[in-house]
């Protein structure tokens, strides 16, 4: 771009290349600006990356669960509808994971980077950024956030920087499972995307007692470990108790154990991890133990007794922001409006959330370097409610959120009707909140809307969703 046209386009920064970086860029691009975004991989790796690829996944492979049911399942269709492309690319990655949106993740960050690495209006540099940035910058540089960048941040801010703990889990390579005793299947008969690995009483004592026993990788400097219950290691469940991984990760409701007929008294599940499902991951089965006493724990499971460890699971440091006394609804700085921070640093959990706010984050910077106002998405919206809870949650013990259904407005009840039932209210939610969120996006933030495709949920009178939609 070398015309005088060109030369008059605004520009704004993007630090991090991670989900919320590379859809900060993405949107702000779609609005005609051009981004600078910063990388620092791989010329500085962290402890948890493994490439140099952007919008990595270095914990699950899943987005979430999708259609009227699910919260995740409502913001993906809002991304959707407005071509969020971390969805877009996830959609086009995907791997059977029931009522999941489960992905390859290779492919999944290789398409993303490509979609970065090809936008013209997109100038990648190989940089570590150690300071904010001047002029308007979306900050998306992620949980592991360097300690230079995230000490200028918080001077900015004049907030504390905090930090919890985040693990992964094992990848078991599928051949060395031993199908005698584990079978594909899914909950309640859906479809059979998982690998289920039985338990009786006695052996789900033996792989408890084991657990317990186990030593956990603590860097020396770890001096108080705090972790985020939505990636809570699976050894840091168990000593809540001997029966609470059997009631979280490790329930065995809904599966029918072929050789008996009935529920077993545990099962660990596993997730199909890449495309040829060679891989498959064990289901809350985050953790920081030491590898040998990992192989010791897994190898106790029935059916993975001579289970191969492909990836063992780790576990690292997040960085976040106190979002409640820093950041707006728009998701800017109050200390600087010319500041969006997007992704875990503003103080999210998950990778749909991180791309989320990195889409807002984006279309809004664009929005300022256009010379126009920061908008938020109705509170009808999944993300107008993650974001109006950031910027207002009780800042004393904050700690990262994920969306929920309980973000949002409740249902007003039609004339005549005592209450809700779950399944019967949530669809009616769903398509309020998406409604809202696509007449948000055409008419106020002026752009392109297209009505995704949403899994129905079996709810009954559709009069009524129009009763208390409009």
């Amino acid at each position: 771009m070398s015309s005088p046209e060109a030369a008059n386009i605004p520009t704004i920064t993007v630090v991090g290349a991670g989900l919320a970086g590379s859809e900060a860029a993405l949107a702000a691009a779609s609005l005609g600006v051009r981004v600078r975004l910063y990388e620092m991989r791989p010329t500085r790796m962290t402890p948890a990356h493994r490439s140099g690829n952007f919008a990595e996944l270095v914990c699950s492979n899943s987005l979430g669960g999708e259609g009227e049911m699910q919260s995740k399942g409502m913001l993906q269709a809002e991304l959707r509808s407005v071509g969020g492309q971390i969805v877009g690319a996830a959609d086009a990655s995907r791997l059977p994971a029931g009522n999941a949106l489960a992905v390859e993740r290779d492919e999944f960050s290789g398409r993303v980077t490509d979609l970065v690495r090809q936008h013209p209006l997109i100038e990648v540099l190989g940089e570590e950024v150690t300071a904010v940035p001047e002029g308007i910058t979306v900050i998306a540089s992620g949980p592991l956030t360097s300690d230079a960048l995230a000490a200028d941040v918080a001077r900015l801010t004049g907030s504390e920087r905090l930090s919890f703990y985040d693990a992964a889990a094992p990848v078991i390579a599928a051949e060395s499972i031993n199908f005698e005793v584990a079978w594909k299947a899914g909950r309640y008969d859906q479809s059979a995307d998982y690998i289920n690995c039985p338990f009786t009483k006695d052996e789900y004592l033996t792989f408890f007692g084991a657990l317990e026993q186990a030593r956990a990788h603590t860097p020396h400097d770890w001096e108080k470990l705090e972790f985020f219950d939505g990636c809570m290691p699976i050894e840091e469940i168990a000593r809540r108790g001997v029966d609470t991984p059997r009631f979280g990760p490790m329930s065995p409701k809904g599966l029918d154990d072929p050789r008996t007929g009935r529920w077993p008294y545990a099962v660990a599940q596993l997730r199909q991890e890449d495309r040829e499902g060679r891989m498959w991951s064990l289901v809350g089965f985050q953790t920081g133990l030491k590898w040998g006493d990992q192989k010791t724990v897994v190898n106790l499971i029935p059916g993975l007794e001579n289970a191969e460890i492909v990836r063992y699971g780790v576990m690292h440091r997040n960085t976040y922001l106190n979002a409640p006394q820093v950041l707006e609804s728009s998701l800017q700085l109050r200390a600087d409006p010319t500041k969006l921070v997007a992704g875990v640093l503003a103080g999210t959990e998950g990778y749909l959330e991180s791309a989320a706010t990195g889409w807002l984050a984006g279309i809004n910077a664009a929005r300022l370097a256009l010379g126009q106002r920061a908008l938020t998405p109705p509170a009808e919206s999944m993300l107008g409610g993650l974001t109006r809870y950031l910027a207002s949650a009780n800042p004393k013990g904050f700690q990262p959120m994920n969306v929920n259904w309980a973000l949002v407005p409740e249902l007003p009840l039609p004339e005549g009707k005592r209450k809700w039932g779950k399944r019967e209210k949530r669809p009616f939610m769903f398509r309020r909140g998406l409604d809202a969120f696509m007449q948000w996006a055409a008419e106020e933030a002026g752009l392109s809307v297209t009505p995704p495709p949403v899994p129905h949920a079996d709810a009954e009178a559709a009069p009524e969703l129009q009763a208390v939609t409009r």
